[in-house]
């Protein structure tokens, strides 16, 4: 979904996310990228559009869509979104939205960069919340990302303990920073725990085709993979048919696969979700990164509970003395969004 063109955001040149994040989340709220703040304050509920390019059952939008059902049903928010919608078809959505009055659109713009900052600069009045791989553009559009990258190394660390064949599977997406930070850390957890594991990396090169995720899931497993990383869904079904274990992505998917399943690295939008309607609610909301928003400090990302009688109690008390470690700033897991190879 990522365009591979760099985008010259600011006077300044092109902005580094990774200074961004190194102010912290606090500094969110403070941040000078938007000048003046959009309109005064409204009163709620405010009315808030998304767009989505696949279902809204898919892992990446589901998490969105749930935070923004809450605050609807906290009276926060009126909300309306449209799914499915093809990559040539996002501005006019966008601008529809836009047009109609929606005080916070929000959506992901990988692949629609140009065209999604357009419609905002022709609206400036309308708050836009946008996963993207690029910074924010006053005075009105954010960013956001999922870096749960933190949870996934833990998951990692899960894999490398209990892989009996030292060979792990993951299938992803695209190879864009979005899944290669989270495929990475991955890695790097199991590695931390066990020298001797291998990796296969497969690409389907697709966001939503759990068929051709299962069928690249088979072909790991068939070359050893007695582990797969479930970057999409798909692949858990692969695990489940051929008696292997996986590792889940972004939501708990362990009540549909039980005994599968073994640990999941999940993402929370409501940090995100929640400081952007209260930012346009109280007439404040300006341009920001809201990335950090995600991190497992602010509540963004968190390991699923693990099952003691799919992991044994020493690997699990070693993986929750790391996740304090991390919650406590005493470990910090590598953001490292170069693509992952496979090394068997």
């Amino acid at each position: 979904m990522k365009s591979s063109e760099t985008l010259p955001l600011f006077s300044s040149g092109v902005i580094d996310r990774r200074q961004l994040l190194a102010l912290g989340a606090g500094a969110v709220a403070l941040s000078a990228f938007g000048g003046a703040a959009l309109a005064a304050a409204k009163t709620r509920p405010i009315k808030v559009a998304a767009i989505y390019t696949v279902p809204v059952e898919q892992q990446w939008v589901s998490r969105i869509h749930k935070a923004l059902k809450a605050a609807e049903a906290r009276g926060d928010i009126t909300y309306k979104f449209s799914e499915n919608v093809a990559n040539t078809d996002y501005e006019r959505v966008m601008r529809q939205y836009s047009q109609e009055g929606a005080d916070l659109v929000v959506g992901e713009v990988f692949a629609v960069e140009r065209p999604a900052r357009k419609v905002a600069a022709d609206y400036p009045g309308t708050a836009y919340l946008m996963g993207s791989s690029f910074g924010p553009t006053k005075p009105n559009f954010s960013v956001f990302d999922n870096f749960i990258h933190e949870p996934s190394y833990l998951t990692g660390m899960v894999a490398g303990k209990l892989t009996k064949s030292n060979v792990i599977g993951l299938v992803g997406g695209y190879a864009i920073p979005e899944v290669n930070r989270l495929m990475q850390a991955f890695m790097e957890g199991a590695q931390s725990v066990n020298p001797k594991v291998k990796f296969i990396v497969t690409f389907i090169n697709s966001w939503y085709d759990p068929p051709k995720a299962k069928e690249a899931a088979f072909a790991q497993i068939d070359k050893g993979a007695d582990i797969l990383y479930a970057e999409r869904f798909g692949v858990s079904d692969a695990a489940k048919e051929r008696g292997v274990k996986a590792i889940g992505n972004v939501i708990d998917t362990s009540a549909q696969y039980p005994g599968t399943v073994v640990a999941s690295a999940l993402w929370q939008m409501e940090p995100t979700i929640d400081k952007a309607i209260a930012a346009v609610t109280a007439g404040s909301f300006v341009a920001a990164d809201y990335g950090p928003y995600s991190y497992m400090a602010e509540g963004g990302a968190s390991l699923a509970p693990l099952d003691p009688k799919l992991v044994p109690p020493e690997i699990v008390d070693l993986v929750l003395v790391k996740e304090k470690e991390i919650k406590d700033g005493l470990f910090r897991v590598n953001v490292n969004d170069g693509e992952p190879k496979s090394t068997l």
